[in-house]
């Protein structure tokens, strides 16, 4: 296929860089492989995601995630999936690259583009969907000083999702028919509702009663003690009240058992086979797998690896995926996007130390507030699915024909 003259310069640039010689991550598996990319690691968990529900529906599904050059893993991702730096743009570095991985097909996160890598991928009828973020830039701001690479570059893709309502016109008039054009919504860190057992739930549900329960999930040990203090003053207002306690590190069970115990609180150690009764304070759970369990029990949740700095946070989605409203500290880096979209939503509230997170709990834990909020989440983690129910559809499409094309 003829190149136009700005894809043509620019590749023309490309080959004066130097090359990289990046020794591939990992063998190539034998299986089906999609490529997934984005720029940073702020999408990588989203991209992940999205990834793992497809391999989920598609058995043998192997899935390769590469970033930016000079960028890190992302913290996070799953262990099954495959994860390299993006070559350079040097079409040697490219070559070598599809050499070695050979994606039967691939799903772009703009807004960056790689033009001589889209246009090697397309030249070997690797099918690629680019979801469209915004305003399409080079990763170097040099190349763009010559003739435009970047409309003939969106050519050389399959399908194209634009993410902005004012996208699909502004897109229209750039790509070919050939390409189809859809419209999106924004891409958003997902979490998949944890399991639990059917039988533990409803015995859980049967010994509590209705009694009023609050869970604090995921704590690190500097986070136990403002929680029992917190709890301790929650009590001189709701005397029935539970609290519910997963650490972070299911190695800290045993640490966090013997502070309850030495502090005087009556105890159920769940690892234990130890049901609550009425005098039962604490419920303890070293398990991280018994979460989906306790999201479902308790309708407040405060979220730990939060509350001191540095710490970074855990996924809100996977509390108020399963109806639980949350509660978190301000060292939220790791997911700020998420706990962004769930304050605004009126689904989340930050507590930055024991006494906002009591005046908070003392609201919270009301039942209509609790309500309110844990639909405002469910709207929220709704949202983000069906958005990725849509590329997951397409993307299924497109291994389906690439299938029937090897």
């Amino acid at each position: 296929m003829p190149r136009s003259l700005g894809l043509s310069a620019y590749l023309a640039f490309a080959r004066r860089l130097p090359s990289r010689r990046m020794a591939p991550s990992a063998p190539r598996p034998d299986d089906e492989l999609l490529w997934l990319h984005c720029p940073d690691a702020v999408s990588a968990r989203a991209v992940a995601h999205l990834g793992q529900r497809l391999a989920a529906q598609r058995p043998g599904l192997a899935l390769l995630l590469t970033t930016s050059p000079g960028t890190k893993r992302p913290k996070d991702l799953p262990e099954a999936l495959f994860w390299q730096e993006c070559p350079s743009e040097n079409p040697e570095d490219t070559r070598q690259f599809l050499d070695h991985w050979r994606p039967d097909a691939g799903l772009w996160i703009g807004p960056y583009l790689r033009p001589s890598l889209i246009d090697a991928s397309a030249r070997r009828g690797i099918p690629v969907t680019l979801f469209d973020t915004g305003e399409l830039l080079l990763e170097n701001r040099l190349w763009r000083l010559g003739p435009d690479p970047i409309r003939p570059t969106l050519g050389l893709f399959q399908s194209i999702l634009a993410s902005e309502t004012d996208a699909i016109s502004r897109l229209r008039k750039l790509i070919p028919e050939t390409v189809h054009l859809y419209k999106s919504g924004p891409l958003l860190e997902e979490c998949p509702a944890l399991a639990c057992n059917e039988t533990d739930l409803e015995d859980i549900s049967q010994a509590l009663g209705g009694r009023p329960t609050w869970l604090a999930a995921r704590l690190q040990r500097s986070e136990l003690s403002p929680v029992l203090a917190a709890h301790r003053a929650m009590l001189r207002l709701s005397h029935r009240l539970l609290l519910i306690v997963v650490p972070a590190d299911p190695a800290d069970a045993e640490a966090f058992h013997t502070t309850c115990r030495e502090s005087g609180w009556r105890v159920s150690n769940w690892d234990d086979g130890d049901f609550p009764d009425d005098k039962s304070r604490i419920i303890l759970s070293g398990d991280p797998r018994e979460l989906g369990l306790w999201y479902r029990v308790a309708p407040v949740t405060f979220l730990g690896t939060s509350l001191t700095p540095k710490q970074g946070g855990q996924n809100p989605l996977e509390p108020a995926a399963l109806g639980s409203a949350v509660l978190y500290g301000p060292s939220i880096r790791n997911h700020l996007d998420a706990y962004s979209r769930l304050a605004e939503a009126g689904a989340a509230r930050i507590v930055r130390d024991v006494d906002s997170l009591i005046n908070a709990l003392g609201q919270v834990l009301a039942p209509d507030i609790a309500a309110r909020m844990a639909h405002a989440g469910w709207e929220i983690v709704s949202e983000g699915a069906e958005v990725s129910d849509q590329i997951i559809a397409l993307l299924q499409e497109t291994l389906d024909t690439s299938e029937a094309n090897a």
